[in-house]
């Protein structure tokens, strides 16, 4: 038996964000190796540089594409294959070199920010990084026009998520998946679990808990504890200090041992970490590595954040064509929902979960994929900083994870 799941109030709760501000993601250092001089350079372009040109697409005579992406983000077979791109492969004759690279928007920004700068191939076709960053990408003018009549399925985005401030139309990117950052905990080690942010200061958690290296979902989930509207322009640095002297506290104490992108999920396998401000669909995938119910998330009462990656072309490739292809695929509803039922990530992708409930019925009331207004009602939207904002920002959180 089919059921129609709650689509026009998902759709609704996200135009009252949307409209106004990014969908936002992981983020920050993962060492001094990249250090201040990454943070800068992602904060704004290089001093007298020129928006590069777009390169000649040869998709015509090469047909073939590198997608970067970030882990456990695409359906995969018990082989380590991953399905929906087999298929792809197979239907478009374009052969697809996926790459798990990108565990951190600027770690992975550091490493092509010099090709992207002259309008050079980096090494990719088409990357998913957070909206923060695709941001900073279009406003420097490193990323191709799309070309609309390569992707007739984007008539399948959520409506909600087609105008954003910093791509009014979706001429330039094309969202991938959205998300939550919450609460997440080994209910082996910690059965009683987690329901606020103070829970995580527990003496029993003492050196076992873990936080993102993403600054819009750690602080956020930090503001939000304060009694802070992180959506509203009703804040700023004074807020964001009493937030910065919390993680400094708990990283200074060692109640925090560390401040992690993806690797973090090795530590909950291995036990390091216990608790922790995670992300949803990750929890999904160490349950299917451990192979039974053993992690599990929640928002916390305070709320959590609301963020969202997203699917760009840089100027420097050559087969826009062939990455345009491979965007219309996945905007196929039958093709979303297979992914969404894997990567347990809400789907930017409308009728996926009319799909869903017909072929995964055990996902119709999974909130983490398809989740209700209510649901939705705890989940914020970081607003849109100022430049001045995201270097000071910036500037504080990593002073503090450096210590970490």
């Amino acid at each position: 038996m089919s059921r129609q799941l709650p689509q026009d109030p998902i759709i609704r709760d996200l135009v009252l964000q949307a409209r106004r501000m990014q969908l936002s993601r992981r983020h920050l250092l993962q060492g001094g190796a990249i250090g201040a001089g990454a943070l800068a350079l992602a904060a704004c372009a290089p001093a007298g540089s020129t928006a590069p040109t777009p390169a000649e697409d040869n998709s015509a005579n090469d047909p073939s594409l590198v997608w970067g992406n970030w882990p456990a983000y695409l359906d995969e077979d018990d082989a380590g294959g991953y399905p929906t791109l087999q298929r792809f492969e197979e239907q478009s004759g374009i052969a697809v070199e996926y790459r798990v690279d990108v565990d951190d928007n600027n770690t992975f920004y550091g490493t092509i920010k010099d090709q992207l700068a002259l309008g050079q191939y980096p090494g990719y076709d088409t990357f998913c990084l957070t909206e923060w960053m695709v941001a900073r990408l279009i406003r420097f003018g490193y990323v191709q026009e799309l070309d609309e009549a390569n992707i007739p399925n984007k008539a399948n985005l959520a409506p909600a998520l087609l105008n954003p401030d910093f791509d009014p139309g979706r001429k330039l990117s094309l969202p991938w998946q959205n998300g939550f950052a919450g609460l997440a905990w080994d209910t082996e080690a910690f059965p009683k679990g987690l329901e606020s942010v103070e829970d995580l200061w527990q003496a029993d958690l003492k050196g076992k808990v873990t936080v993102l290296s993403e600054l819009r979902d750690t602080m956020g989930i930090l503001l939000l504890a304060q009694g802070v509207d992180i959506s509203s322009e009703d804040w700023g640095m004074d807020e964001y200090s009493e937030a910065i002297a919390t993680l400094e506290e708990h990283v200074t104490s060692g109640q925090i041992f560390g401040i992690k992108g993806n690797e973090y999920m090795q530590d909950f396998i291995a036990g390091d970490a216990v608790a922790g401000i995670c992300w949803s669909g990750d929890i999904t995938v160490l349950n299917a590595e451990v192979g039974y119910e053993r992690f599990k998330f929640a928002l916390p009462d305070s709320g959590g954040t609301l963020w969202g990656d997203t699917f760009v072309v840089p100027m420097g490739s050559t087969r826009k064509t062939n990455a345009e292809t491979l965007m219309n695929y996945y905007y196929e509803p039958e093709v979303a929902a297979e992914v969404a039922a894997w990567v347990n990530y809400i789907t930017p992708v409308v009728g996926a979960a009319e799909v869903a409930a017909e072929v995964y019925p055990e996902l119709a009331d999974n909130q983490l994929i398809f989740p209700n207004e209510e649901t939705l009602s705890n989940a914020h939207i970081f607003r849109t900083l100022s430049s001045a904002d995201d270097q000071a920002f910036n500037a504080e959180f990593q002073r503090v994870e450096l210590g970490a």
